[in-house]
């Protein structure tokens, strides 16, 4: 047990830091505008505060509470990054479905227990999602399942 919350403290204030260079960010590169007539920096800047806001929030109540030691597992942000890459590398040659396929199957395993019905659940929803959305909805041309062979 350590004497505070370091995790909560340290994403609050990453938290801080980037809604406040996003802040300053937008108020120093786009117009504010007023209330009435609001410029291109007004949206950014607003969630900019917000974002640090939130951290504040975040950061705050952790110096008064206890934490726990956070266990470091170096295979689960591989495992993620591991499925945004083969999203990447699937989709042009096979088309949405089998890519959205790949990514949920690899990035399932950086749970540390993997649920199959669960899994199978969600690619399902998942593809049924993409396509009502992108070929129903939209009616965008994009390929659901290409096969190159």
């Amino acid at each position: 047990m350590l004497s505070r919350d370091y995790r909560d403290i340290v994403g609050g204030g990453l938290l801080i830091v980037g809604g406040l260079l996003f802040t300053w960010y937008a108020a120093t590169h786009y117009e504010l505008g007023t209330l009435r007539r609001m410029g291109p920096g007004m949206f950014p800047t607003g969630l900019g505060v917000t974002l640090a806001l939130f951290g504040v929030l975040m950061a705050v109540p952790a110096f008064f509470r206890q934490g726990e030691m956070p266990v470091i597992r170096i295979w689960t942000p591989l495992f993620v990054l591991a499925g945004v890459a083969a999203f990447a590398m699937t989709i042009r040659p096979f088309g949405l479905i089998p890519a959205i396929l790949a990514v949920v199957v690899i990035s399932s395993f950086a749970e540390l227990k993997v649920r199959p019905v669960s899994l199978a659940i969600l690619c399902i929803v998942l593809c049924l999602i993409a396509w009502l959305t992108f070929r129903v909805g939209l009616g965008l041309p994009i390929a659901m399942w290409r096969w190159p062979f």
